[in-house]
């Protein structure tokens, strides 16, 4: 969206949004995605209210207003009355958040929405079971309209499941990393870097294996892995893939030149991480992966990408702005990265290309696009006040 239409959508006037989601200090993408995305629409002049899914409410955050359900599962009569009071609700559909099979509860909560919907398709699965397309099914059946975040979801959706096809729109996922700086790598150490929350098919086993086939490469590059276990994993299996990572890079002869580096990282530190980065590693090993934050924070600060050919990457980096390997193949990782690192002028015009990408993801614009969508479901759908 240009710099003018951002404009016309400020001086629109104001709507009230609420939202369905986990949300921070929950530590999970979607947490990070639905606060942007409020920070975005408020930006505009939008009033932004959440019901929160998970975890315990924080009292001193005035925007989450409710919890989504019940002790037993249930969309509890708090949260439908502060959703009844919104203009637009956008939910977040992810199957693991809400409560129930697959997290079926949704499906009931939407059935007693009284107000234009936005779901926001987080995870299209290529092979779902029964049950997990049912509920998809019935989520799409019962929006009022679907957002899914790149073309690849967009045609799985449509092509995998009984929906109806005029109520899928494609709006990318926001950068959570505003500045685009210049490549500017240290040519001592280059450093590659992955970051995001930690635990098995994040693939970074084969990235460690890469950067052992890369010994001989000059300058010598340093591979950070920056983030938690994710609490998930960590809450079911502890520590066990950092710690399986630890022994890889020590059996693999590259312990010194891999750096694990957890905590949590605010929008100005992460953006300094992500400045100082030579090359973005994303070897994800799922091909279902078809929304990468991690990978669109890369793009909108302007770094050369390597990843896995999951669909958000091919997709993304089709016009240069990276390079695309086989998933579990850490030669040719490894080929890709030596390429990189050894041929500055194409490291170059891959930062140049991820520059040229990173105004459309910028939060303001893709919130511009989820505030035209909700005016459009206003016009459509009279709610009775």
């Amino acid at each position: 969206m240009s710099y003018d239409q951002v404009q016309s959508m400020r001086r629109r006037g104001s709507r009230k949004f609420a939202m369905i989601s986990t949300y921070p200090p929950t530590a999970c993408g979607i947490a990070t995605f639905a606060a942007a995305l409020g920070d975005g629409l408020e930006e505009l002049g939008d009033e932004v209210r959440i019901v929160r899914v998970g975890g315990l409410r924080d009292e001193s955050d005035d925007r989450v207003v409710a919890q989504f359900s019940n002790a037993d599962g249930s969309p509890s009569d708090d949260a439908l009355a502060k959703l009844h009071q919104a203009d637009v609700v956008v939910v977040q559909h992810e199957y693991g958040i809400y409560p129930g099979n697959d997290g079926e509860s949704i499906v009931a909560a939407l059935e007693t929405i009284e107000r234009p919907t936005i779901v926001v398709a987080h995870t299209v699965l290529q092979h779902p079971t029964s049950h997990q397309r049912i509920v998809l099914e019935n989520v799409v059946r019962l929006a009022g309209a679907v957002v899914v975040m790149t073309e690849a979801g967009r045609a799985r959706l449509c092509n995998g499941f009984d929906v109806d096809p005029s109520k899928i729109s494609v709006i990318p996922h926001g950068a959570a990393v505003g500045s685009v700086s210049d490549l500017a790598p240290d040519r001592k150490h280059p450093l590659l870097l992955t970051w995001g929350l930690l635990g098995p098919g994040k693939g970074i086993e084969w990235a460690i294996d890469a950067l052992a086939m890369l010994k001989n490469v000059r300058p010598h590059a340093v591979y950070r892995i920056a983030g938690d276990t994710h609490p998930k994993v960590a809450a079911q299996e502890g520590e066990a893939y950092r710690d399986m990572l630890v022994k890889r890079a020590l059996a693999r002869g590259v312990s010194a030149d891999v750096q694990f580096d957890a905590g949590y990282r605010d929008l100005p530190t992460l953006s300094k991480l992500i400045s100082e980065a030579s090359i973005v590693v994303l070897p994800y090993d799922s091909p279902d992966q078809v929304t990468s934050g991690v990978l669109v924070d890369a793009i909108a600060a302007g770094r050369p990408v390597v990843a896995t050919a999951f669909p958000h990457a091919v997709e993304l980096l089709s016009s240069g702005a990276g390079i695309v390997v086989p998933r579990h193949d850490p030669r040719a990782l490894a080929n890709a990265l030596r390429i990189v690192l050894t041929h500055s002028r194409l490291a170059e015009s891959m930062a140049a290309e991820a520059r040229r990408l990173a105004p459309s993801l910028a939060w303001s614009s893709v919130a511009a696009r989820y505030a035209t969508l909700g005016e459009r479901l206003i016009g459509r759908v009279r709610v009775p006040v």
